[in-house]
């Protein structure tokens, strides 16, 4: 049978891949049983993995998908149904007439203050659902930020572990997941996830979606880990009125960063009244590298070595 007419389950038949990464490809599917269209993420574990390592992350993926199917929210793609077949976790989620964020900043260049206000309040807003769920995303970047035919910009494509006993075993295993691009300091040097982590995660996105670059723009992923450990995000040259919140989430420090309220409040400010800012005000100063200390270089050093870089499961994400 041709992989385009494979069904799996006995339900999904596949139609076409919508997008591919890491850890696997997605798929356009049809849900002969509901008569309508999903999208069916097929896992795949890395290679590079012990057979031992692939079979405690797909039975963990299963798990955490589970949890992420209790969520029921406008901004966030909704989790339908977890399969095993053939061997590999199968998560069947809503299907989405869309483009990803990374692919309208790719395709139109970066977009107007106003417009990235917007989309953070959607995602802070879908944000805030995961958290009352008890949940965690942990994989916030353009890639897997949608923007709806309809408007809408809604979170899709969480990470492996979205609950904190989830995160707690991949730690254990020394997996660190996510894009380095959009990792928050403390994922990097610490192995740890928390709510504040998806906050910086917010920030990184949004800084790119008017930037038209990440924060931390290096020639290497190396570069870019140590930059994100120990230095200050690039002063933003087009965020105008969005420079004082992204300098508030993308503080180093977890508990220093602006909360998703006062964010939430902050953005909606200006997508409702837009106004004048100086490009670069409230944005603290780039510290010199000598004063990173020893101990935290030493640190993200260690932790190179562990991080385990997964790609979206769209194109571009990374």
């Amino acid at each position: 049978m041709a992989v385009r007419r494979m069904l799996i389950a006995g339900r999904y038949r596949l139609l076409e891949p919508v997008g591919s990464g890491g850890m696997g490809r997605v798929w356009l599917a049809r849900d002969e049983m509901l008569d309508r269209d999903v999208a069916v993420k097929e896992f795949v574990p890395p290679d590079w993995m012990t057979e031992d390592e692939q079979t405690r992350l797909r039975d963990r993926t299963l798990r955490e998908a589970r949890s992420a199917g209790r969520l029921n929210h406008p901004h966030v793609v909704r989790v339908y149904d977890v399969v095993h077949a053939d061997g590999l976790p199968w998560i069947v989620m809503e299907y989405v007439p869309s483009r990803s964020l990374q692919e309208v900043i790719d395709e139109s260049g970066p977009l107007p203050p106003v417009r990235v206000a917007a989309i953070g309040l959607a995602m802070l807003d879908g944000l805030l659902a995961v958290r009352r769920a008890g949940l965690l995303h942990l994989d916030i970047k353009p890639g897997n930020v949608l923007i709806a035919d309809d408007g809408r910009a809604m979170l899709t494509d969480f990470g492996p572990a979205v609950t904190t006993a989830g995160l707690r075993a991949l730690a254990a295993a020394g997996i660190v997941l996510g894009s380095p691009k959009y990792l928050a300091p403390e994922r990097l040097i610490d192995g740890i996830g928390l709510p504040e982590s998806d906050l910086w995660s917010v920030g990184a996105t949004l800084y790119y979606a008017v930037e038209g670059r990440p924060p931390f723009a290096r020639p290497t992923i190396d570069a870019t880990l140590l930059a994100i450990a120990g230095e200050r995000p690039d002063p933003p040259r087009q965020a105008g009125p969005l420079t004082g919140v992204l300098a508030g989430l993308l503080r180093h420090r977890p508990g220093d960063r602006l909360t998703a309220v006062d964010a939430g409040a902050a953005l909606s400010a200006i997508a409702l009244e837009p106004v004048d800012a100086p490009v670069g005000s409230s944005w603290p100063r780039r510290p010199s590298r000598s004063r990173i200390g020893f101990a935290v270089l030493a640190a993200v050093v260690t932790a190179l070595l562990a991080v385990i870089t997964v790609l979206a499961s769209r194109p571009g994400g990374a």
